[in-house]
Order: structure tokens, then C-alpha cells, then sequence
């Protein structure tokens, strides 16, 4: 009985894999699934073999995908360049449809980073939902929309009159940073720090781009705006399938999409009540400078005539998006505690700077 049986299924797979005179459908998934299987084995997996890219860099071993989704993927993607001949320069691998390259060494990515091959940051799927393609973070480099924005950040934002102007709410945030840390310490001797550097920099954001304080909201739209940024953070860090196999994105299995449509539903309300105000307070003459120079950026984007002038729900998508300075700074303070000879040396260069007494509390 059971080599019957046996041999019934091994009759079976061979119809499955071999063409047929009554059906083209079993050979047609044959050559699919053989050529699929081929792509997979392929060096850097399936996204380089269809590119034509005709050398890419030494490939991980297959399988790499699942890392990302992990809490510690950077640890995990170091390990496997180091395992791999040739990877620890470059190593490349395959999500999906996407092709990825890791750098483990500084001078490999700092020759990445200032490419023009990688000039354009790729727009994730939360990305688009959330408006962040018509901000400067996202937007392609080069276009008029682009070009636009940087010349007002950097007139505007980044100006020396503009920095000079913002000294006092700079220092005024840091004092407030420090003072936080200390209080922090001594009743809890352990702070966290991630929730200090993200409150500094969304008082910092709040005052320079939208002109107000963060005491100066209600308690409500406080609570709001800071659920408004943690999902944000949450929603651009989140790994998501849709990003690297496009039929995936209109089944929104992980729930990104719906996620987004809700947070930019929230923020549309938020940021366009911010600018009506701005609206009616220059309508009122409460704007001091023609060109908006000791106003906040709001006034700026209102002042662009032109070619540059901004519907409202490009300036919601230019104002609103998730600071990154205090993802930088957490990563600069975690890695002075894992080396603390470059502690010492940022507390010597603090010393000889600032003074001793100023720094003792940090």
C-alpha cells in the first residue's frame, strides 16, 4: 500500500513539473517557480539580478529581510558584513523588490553619503501618506519645489540674522534641558534621556517654525501634539512589507496606511489652525518686517510670491514632519557612553569652553 502511494505522488509532482498535452498552466508555473527560485540564489538577492547592475557588492546570505524588523537590526547587519568576503567595505542584499547596501566602515559611508547617486532619499509608503514627498526631506532634489525650500531655510532658518535672533530661545531651551535633567536625578537618580532631547527639540521646532511656545498651549492640544510626533517617529521607523513588494500596499496588511490617513487627518487640523491664525494676524498688520524676517517660518511660506507661493496643504506638508536632532543627539550620547575616552574628551573641550561651573550640572 504505501508504494503505491508513493509512487501515486511522485506521478503527481512529475504532471505538476512536466508540460502537459490537455494544460499549459502546470509547466507555466514550473518556469516561474524555477525562475524564482533562480532569482532568490542569485548574488544580492532578486532586486540585484533585475537591476542592471552587472557586479554588485559582495551579498548576504539570503534570508537577511527578517533582521530589519528587529529591535537591534544595525548590530545583526554589522555581524553578517563582517561574515561575508568582502562585505565589511560593502555588502549588499535584497528586500523584496528593493536593493540595499550596508557600510561598515566610516570612510565607505561618508563616500556613500556624499554621492549624488544617493542625493534622493527613497519615499517610504508612510512617507507619502503623511505628505513628507512635498517637504524638503523627501522631495527630489533638483526640482523647482526643492530649490525653493532650500532657499527659504537657508535665508530664513538658517541665516545669520535668523540664528542671531534665535540665540535667546536656544539658550532658553537648553536651560530648561539641564534644569529637567538635574530635577530628573534627583528624584529618580536615573533620567531618559530620549524623552528629554525629544521635549528640547519640539520646544525648539515649536518656537522657531510655528512661533509659539509649548507652555503656551492647552494642556489638550499639548497632549495632542506630542501623541501627533511619537506616531509619526513610530510610523517612518516602522519596517513595512508594502515598501518592498508594491502588491502589498493595497492590502495594507500591517495597517501603515490606515495608521497615517488618521495621524494626517489630526495634523491637517493642527498645523492649518496654526495658519489661519498667522493669516489673520497679518490681515490685523501683527507682522513686523515686510519679508517676514522677525516672524516665524509660517510667515516666511505665507511671504513666497510666484513661481514659490504655497497652496495650504503644501505648507502643512513642509511644516509638519518629525524632527531629527534628537534622534541624533540620543545616538551621539549613546555613543560616548559606550566610549568613554571621546566622553572625556567632549567634558575637556566643555571645561575649557564653558567653564567648570557651568558645566557641573550637565
Amino acid at each position: 500500500m504505501a508504494p503505491s502511494m508513493a509512487a501515486t505522488q511522485e506521478s503527481s509532482l512529475l504532471l505538476f513539473l512536466l508540460p502537459s498535452a490537455t494544460s499549459v498552466f502546470p509547466p507555466l508555473i514550473s518556469v516561474i517557480v524555477l525562475a524564482a527560485f533562480l532569482l532568490w540564489l542569485s548574488p544580492g538577492g532578486p532586486a540585484w539580478a533585475l537591476s542592471r547592475c552587472r557586479r554588485p557588492p559582495p551579498g548576504a546570505a539570503q534570508g537577511v529581510a527578517t533582521v530589519l524588523s528587529g529591535p537591534v537590526a544595525h548590530r545583526v547587519l554589522a555581524g553578517m558584513s563582517r561574515a561575508v568576503e568582502g562585505g565589511a567595505a560593502v555588502m549588499s542584499f535584497s528586500v523584496g523588490l528593493t536593493r540595499l547596501v550596508v557600510a561598515s566602515r566610516p570612510e565607505t559611508a561618508r563616500e556613500i553619503l556624499v554621492s549624488p547617486a544617493f542625493g534622493d532619499r527613497p519615499v517610504k509608503d508612510a512617507a507619502r501618506h503623511l505628505l513628507f514627498h512635498r517637504a524638503m526631506g523627501f522631495a527630489p532634489s533638483g526640482d523647482a519645489h526643492w530649490r525653493g525650500l532650500r532657499r527659504a531655510s537657508a535665508a530664513h532658518l538658517f541665516g545669520p540674522r535668523r540664528v542671531a535672533g534665535s540665540a535667546p530661545e536656544r539658550e532658553a531651551v537648553g536651560a530648561r534641558m539641564v534644569g529637567d535633567v538635574a530635577s530628573l536625578m534627583s528624584r529618580h537618580g536615573e533620567v531618559s534621556l530620549r524623552r528629554v532631547l525629544h521635549a528640547a527639540s519640539l520646544d525648539h521646532v515649536m518656537a522657531t517654525v510655528f512661533g509659539k511656545q509649548h507652555g503656551d498651549l492647552s494642556s489638550q492640544d499639548g497632549e495632542l501634539l506630542e501623541e501627533m510626533v511619537t506616531e509619526g517617529y513610530d510610523l517612518l521607523g516602522k519596517f513595512n512589507w508594502a515598501d518592498h513588494l508594491p502588491l502589498l500596499s493595497w492590502l495594507d496588511l500591517q495597517g501603515v496606511r490606515r495608521r497615517c490617513n488618521r495621524l494626517v487627518q489630526k495634523v491637517e487640523v493642527f498645523v492649518g489652525k496654526i495658519i489661519q491664525e498667522h493669516k489673520a494676524k497679518r490681515a490685523a498688520g501683527g507682522v513686523a518686517g515686510a519679508d517676514g524676517a522677525l516672524g516665524d517660518f509660517v510667515d516666511v511660506l505665507l511671504d513666497l510670491q510666484g513661481e514659490e507661493k504655497m497652496s495650504d496643504s503644501d505648507m502643512i506638508a513642509v511644516l509638519w514632519g518629525t524632527d531629527t536632532v534628537a534622534v541624533l543627539m540620543e545616538w551621539v550620547m549613546a555613543r560616548m557612553v559606550m566610549h568613554p575616552e571621546i566622553q572625556a574628551k567632549a567634558q575637556a573641550e566643555l571645561d575649557a569652553t564653558v567653564g567648570r561651573r557651568a558645566t557641573a550640572v550637565a
